[in-house]
């Protein structure tokens, strides 16, 4: 026990020094876990034999995830995406399966083993991948939503993969015991830690239909027996009680993979999926999130510590050449299927560097192919050393990919629109701002121009009828064609807050006269876009917030009336204040590091708290009068 506690805390404190380092650096959580692991795993060898034992807490981390994003997914949603489910993931992973295959045979391989080292490296890591995705904030993208939509084909992928890996057993690895089952030379080096298992010397034929019941089993349970056993739950009304279940729940899925052989973390997927439409499914997603963010971390740091490098360095070119061909190889296919499917510019290289590796389901594979006798040892240890690395330089490959973007590559992949006419007012930016902008200035019955720099969202809006052109509103040209010289208002919704500053700023300076309107994302954008030469900036959020804010009041027992004019004065005082401030406001310093400004604000802070009370005091004195 102590033992364990010593090898838990090595890898908490781990964690806790390495990954806020990475993220500082740009690298992102996922290399910083790895990082580490390999710090107190190969490098110092501060873990040892125990190293396994956390590696089964550490797995739950995937199992979570996965069970999370199968919550996410109603089934009508997965129907909705089958085109790209069946497209874009289907042809993803039979390409990958078979030049795997065609390569492994070139090295000697049998077809049947050839299949199987196809298969898992068909896969990549969800993991990682929608980590770094989230972190980075693209999932919104095209590239971010495509690359989703194949993780997600990979996780199903896995359910019919699993299921017909018994039937690649190698025969020389396979004996017929007297009654007809076969028996695998690979099940001898594990009798020793033999467990409780539902296929234990069945025919191959008879591990898939069990497996294909287990699967079964998990959907049946998550229709018909969740919401009784939610309402007796809620009976005792303990809130640790909805945490327990949502425990129970993953970890009774995973057991019962485990036992037909499956992979636990997908099991836990097929419940989430059944569970999405269920009143209960927010409930679950909060109950488990804490424990996935922590568990998952310590999954990769477990990667990195169960790197062989005495493996490694025994033949450094042969595993580091399969390495780079496997992810040459996916790279190759993927860039295809991004042309194919017109996904291009930077969302293209998303697509492209982030599927590129191997996953922790090819751990899941290569376990399950080795217990089946479908791999030999030897080579298992050489695909998972393969996998690690792969995982190990994704995180590079995003930072590769941000690179690439900087360089502008979307602008070079597609010409810019002809703008073929001008208007009263300039929209620069048609996301959800500059879309209600755009729809209550032309109900008016005023001409506008709309330019924007992501061509998705251009072909969108043409959809519904309003007329757009694709191209960077910053340049001048463009912005001339618009009809700059001539317009009366030019709107800047741009999201990226340099785009926008360096809008405004050349409008006002070739035209003096012209009335901009910026959108600002906080308080020191607003100063930014005031010093750039915004003539009215509204913050993204201000407005909403002070509906909001009144809606509050009017439910604490103020009259609409009472309600509105608290809104008016706070709204009037605000853009006072912003007024002020921005005189004292310095270009490139913290707004809290600046003393003149700190005073003021909180002297600004005193005056409206002062004239909120005297309108109390007065609205008192009326009602007793």
């Amino acid at each position: 026990m102590e033992s364990f506690l010593f090898q838990a805390t090595i890898y908490l404190g781990a964690a806790v020094i390495a990954v806020p380092l990475a993220a500082r650096l740009g690298f992102g959580s996922v290399l910083g876990y790895l990082l580490a692991g390999i710090v107190i795993g190969p490098l110092t060898g501060l873990v040892g034999s125990e190293t396994q034992d956390l590696q089964h807490f550490a797995e739950f981390g995937v199992v979570m995830m996965l069970f999370l994003i199968g919550l996410e997914l109603d089934p009508r949603a997965l129907w909705a995406m089958r085109q790209k489910l069946i497209g874009l993931g289907g042809l993803q992973i039979s390409l990958t399966m078979a030049a795997v295959m065609i390569g492994a045979m070139a090295l000697g391989y049998d077809w049947t083993t050839a299949l199987a080292i196809g298969m898992i490296f068909a896969l990549s890591s969800t993991a990682i991948v929608l980590q770094t995705l989230t972190e980075k904030g693209l999932m919104s993208t095209n590239g971010g939503r495509s690359t989703f939509s194949v993780l997600l084909t990979q996780d199903i992928a896995v359910i019919p993969m699993l299921a017909a890996l018994p039937l690649l057993a190698v025969p020389t690895m396979m004996t017929l015991t007297e009654n007809g089952s076969v028996h695998r030379a690979a099940d001898d080096h594990h009798d020793s830690h033999a467990t409780l298992s539902l296929v234990e010397g069945l025919p191959g034929w008879g591990v898939t239909l069990v497996t294909v019941g287990a699967v079964a089993v998990v959907i049946l349970a998550g229709i018909y027996l969740t919401r009784p056993v939610f309402r007796y739950i809620h009976h005792a009304r303990l809130r640790e009680m909805y945490t327990a279940l949502a425990l129970l729940m993953v970890v009774a899925t995973a057991v019962l993979m485990t036992l037909v052989g499956l992979s636990p973390a997908l099991g836990a997927f097929l419940a989430g999926v059944v569970l999405a439409n269920s009143e209960f499914r927010h409930e679950l997603e909060s109950d488990l999130a804490p424990f996935k963010g922590l568990l998952l971390g310590l999954f990769f740091i477990t990667v990195g510590a169960g790197i062989n490098f005495d493996l490694f360095f025994n033949d450094p070119v042969y595993i580091l050449g399969l390495t780079f061909a496997v992810m040459l190889i996916k790279w190759v296919i993927l860039f295809g299927i991004a042309n194919l499917f017109k996904i291009t510019g930077k969302d293209r290289w998303l697509f492209t560097l982030g599927l590129a590796q191997a996953g922790e389901f090819g751990f899941v594979l290569i376990a399950f192919s080795r217990q089946q006798g479908v791999l030999t040892g030897a080579l298992a240890g050489q695909l998972l050393l393969v996998i690690a690395l792969s995982m190990l330089i994704t995180p590079l490959l995003f930072i590769a990919y941000e690179w690439l973007s900087r360089q502008g590559a979307e602008a070079e992949d597609h010409e810019h629109d002809e703008v073929e006419e001008t208007g009263a007012v300039i929209i620069a930016g048609i996301g959800r701002f500059g879309q209600i902008v755009n729809r209550l200035v032309q109900s008016a019955g005023f001409k506008t121009v709309v330019v924007d720099s992501n061509l998705g969202t251009v072909q969108m809006m043409r959809k519904f009828g309003f007329r757009g052109y694709f191209g960077d509103p910053t340049r001048p040209d463009l912005l001339n064609a618009a009809g700059l010289q001539d317009a009366a208002v030019l709107v800047v919704a741009i999201d990226d807050k340099a785009s926008a500053n360096k809008l405004v700023a050349y409008a006002r300076k070739a035209r003096p006269d012209l009335h901009i309107i910026a959108r600002a994302r906080d308080r020191v954008h607003v100063y930014e876009l005031y010093d750039a030469g915004a003539n009215d900036i509204v913050r993204e959020m201000f407005d909403s917030s002070l509906r909001a804010g009144r809606y509050a009041l009017e439910n604490l027992g103020l009259s609409e009336f009472e309600a509105a004019e608290i809104e008016q004065a706070f709204y009037q005082h605000d853009r006072h204040a912003l007024r002020e401030l921005a005189q004292l406001w310095q270009p490139g310093v913290p707004v809290s590091d600046i003393p003149e400004y700190v005073k003021r604000a909180n002297e600004l802070n005193n005056d409206l708290e002062t004239e909120f009370a005297t309108r109390q005091q007065a609205a008192e004195r009326k009602d007793i009068a």
